[in-house]
């Protein structure tokens, strides 16, 4: 899976981006835009956003070219393989998260009855 190796505000960014693409190639988006779809408690500033989106750029989600409309900055972003696909490997990340979540949880109760049945047959 492709975003196991972003850490949470990339994909907090990742996330932004691919909601204002639509499912689109190519699109136009304004840092405010990206900033305004992130989640409230981001603490994400205009600096780092561009640290992020260019990380993200070198780690093949995206092509990013900085731009300037009517004296406001704008990125055209033209989506690659893996960011059109990043909300599938999102999904399969999360389900590979719960599945293990499932399989410590069953290995704790196997293990604690086998203690309790231990406790019963050595009283």
């Amino acid at each position: 899976m492709i975003n196991d190796k972003l850490n949470k505000r990339e994909n907090q960014v990742m996330r932004a981006v691919y909601s204002l693409s639509l499912g689109k190639e190519r699109f136009l988006a304004a840092p405010c835009e990206i900033l305004a779809a992130l989640p409230p408690k981001s603490r994400i500033d205009e600096e780092a956003l561009e640290r992020i989106l260019r990380s993200l750029e070198l780690d093949g989600y995206f092509g990013l070219i900085a731009s300037e409309r009517k004296g406001e900055k704008i990125y055209v972003v033209f989506m690659h393989a893996a960011g059109l696909a990043y909300q599938r490997s999102d999904v399969q990340r999360k389900r590979s998260v719960a599945f293990k979540w499932g399989v410590g949880a069953i290995g704790a109760c196997i293990t604690f009855f086998i203690g309790v049945i231990l406790r019963l047959i050595f009283k």
